[in-house]
């Protein structure tokens, strides 16, 4: 009998959660340039980052943005706008993918150490060098697509 309750009671599979900020003003959208990261350096993504726990995607998506562009958002005021189940080399991802036009405080690098770069561009004429789920996702919100998935061609 306890075998079977060891069996069956294994740990559950766990996802990383990311929340990512889609930063729209004047047809023109936020990125930034990814430095000593150790991921994807030297390409443009959005403003993000990690969820903690104990906190909701909103929440956690306020927090990174006020971390790194230094506004302040309402989580209330974050509209999910695409969501990713992504799968990377050695794990699984989901990410949501947030839009604001309500927010205050000046945008800034505030990770320079990270960010080498912090700059609007065309949503029709991204730059080369963006990371490609990102482009993906991005295009997806342009399409009015909720959901997509990512790294998943190989099965």
């Amino acid at each position: 009998m306890f075998v079977w309750y060891n069996t069956y009671m294994k740990e559950r599979f766990k996802y990383i959660g990311s929340s990512y900020l889609i930063l729209i003003e004047e047809d023109r959208i936020l990125l930034l340039k990814r430095e000593n990261t150790g991921f994807m350096d030297g390409y443009y993504g959005l403003p993000a980052g990690h969820l903690d726990g104990g906190e909701t995607s909103r929440e956690g998506g306020a927090r990174e943005f006020k971390e790194e562009i230094g506004i302040n958002v309402n989580p209330l005021e974050l509209k999910v706008v695409h969501i990713m189940h992504r799968k990377g080399e050695q794990d699984e991802r989901v990410d949501f993918f947030m839009a604001t036009d309500k927010y205050t405080g000046e945008i800034k690098n505030c990770e320079p150490n990270k960010c080498g770069d912090l700059s609007w561009f065309s949503l029709n004429n991204l730059p080369q060098n963006i990371i490609p789920y990102i482009n993906q996702a991005i295009q997806k919100y342009k399409e009015g697509i909720f959901y997509s998935e990512w790294g998943w061609n190989d099965k």
